[in-house]
């Protein structure tokens, strides 16, 4: 097996392994710099972050790359937040959004 074959994601963008944690529904979770909020989620375990409106089905990343909204989240009191395009911050609050992300029903 060559060097090549060794390589990793995180080597070929140059990632420490510094990290630093946010909140998920009350979880610590871990994030390296420049990471954003789906990836340390998916990296964690956790696969689904939002809740459908009606039938309260788990979504996650479905696209990663912002175009279908399925990975919505709650970040630090602001719902309707892309997980896949928001990068995770130390100290971040982050938690499911359920239906629309609205505390009042529309």
């Amino acid at each position: 097996m060559g060097q090549a074959d060794r390589t990793t994601p995180a080597d070929l963008v140059g990632a420490t392994d510094a990290t630093h944690f946010f909140t998920f529904d009350g979880r610590r979770v871990a994030a390296r710099p420049g990471q954003s909020i789906a990836a340390a989620l998916w990296t964690a375990g956790i696969l689904a972050w939002r809740e459908t409106r009606g039938a309260a089905r788990p979504r996650g990343a479905f696209c990663g790359i912002g175009q279908c909204h399925d990975c919505l989240a709650t970040v630090n009191g602001r719902p309707n937040r892309r997980a896949c395009l928001v990068t995770a911050r130390p100290g971040d609050e982050v938690t499911t959004q359920k239906g629309h992300g609205h505390a009042e029903p529309r």
